[in-house]
């Protein structure tokens, strides 16, 4: 009976990690939505944000309120090297937009990683059943979120930088310029051999794992390969997340068009191909753009 209830879950165990990722990436996007839905109007409000209710939308916007009544923020050594005065975080500031952001890529990038911790599911219940088991498919996962959260932090950064110089309160761009430089770097990253580079690993699992001396048995080792599974997802779309600066880091349908894209570019065989396309109107867009602006 143990034998035949082991055989059992083992069968299954594909089904129970697709039912994770697809659990987690749920609730990811719940907590989303439920951002967005909690901007009123104005873009000046957002729930989560801190223990007082009238906190505003996003860390610092009460500097805005300080210059409608007159008075002006303090001038930063940023204001000499950037020409922007980062508007001043409290912790709780700091903490909700990296958990914001963080939220945001599992929400984003776990469905396009599924293929890869598929793949560590089915040769893990070979693996098992040979009597040398590998670490748990959760070690990879959390390798690999890992290294999201860098990125996230890396984003909150940006964000600080910007916010009310170059974002509206509804956190898009506020500036053509700003748009059109964005979306420029964003198309031409797509021809970059550093994006087909990464692209390529992000597309064929078996060909990382290859590369990288296969599937590890001990935990420390499955979070390093999920880590630099991540690295290189990273660096393939770094330069696509950054668009969220143009169209709104809590646009909800820009959020999944770019979700989408990424999920479509891993997958198709012609992803490639698609990515330089999509780079091409990107580029466009982003000229577009710069013109309006000195118009």
């Amino acid at each position: 009976m143990t034998d035949t209830t082991l055989e059992s879950l083992l069968r299954r165990d594909r089904a129970i990690v697709a039912a994770a990722i697809a659990m987690l990436a749920a609730i990811a996007w719940i907590y989303i939505v439920w951002l967005a839905a909690g901007m009123d109007m104005d873009g000046m409000s957002m729930p989560g944000a801190g223990g007082d209710a009238a906190m505003p939308m996003e860390p610092g916007m009460h500097m805005d309120m300080d210059m409608d009544m007159g008075s002006a923020p303090k001038a930063g050594p940023l204001d000499a090297i950037l020409g922007i005065s980062p508007h001043p975080w409290s912790a709780v500031d700091a903490a909700f937009t990296m958990t914001m952001w963080v939220v945001m890529m599992v929400g984003m990038m776990l469905p396009s990683a599924s293929p890869m911790i598929l793949l560590y599911a089915r040769v893990g219940r070979q693996s098992l059943r040979d009597g040398k088991p590998f670490a748990s498919a959760g070690y990879f996962t959390g390798g690999y979120l890992m290294a999201w959260a860098g990125f996230a932090l890396v984003a909150t950064l940006g964000q600080w930088l910007i916010e009310g110089a170059l974002l509206t309160p509804a956190l898009a761009s506020a500036s053509r310029v700003f748009s059109g430089i964005v979306l420029i770097v964003a198309g031409l990253y797509q021809w970059t051999p550093l994006k087909d580079a990464c692209l390529a690993q992000c597309q064929a699992p078996i060909v990382f794992l290859q590369r990288h001396g296969g599937f590890r048995r001990d935990p420390r080792g499955a979070i390093g390969l999920g880590f630099r599974h991540g690295l290189y997802c990273v660096g393939c779309c770094w330069a696509l997340m950054a668009l969220l600066f143009v169209g709104g880091i809590m646009n909800v349908l820009w959020i999944a068009a770019i979700a989408l894209f990424v999920l479509v570019e891993k997958v198709l065989p012609a992803g490639r191909i698609l990515s330089r396309i999509a780079g091409s109107v990107l580029v466009v867009f982003g000229i577009w753009q710069l013109v309006g602006a000195t118009l």
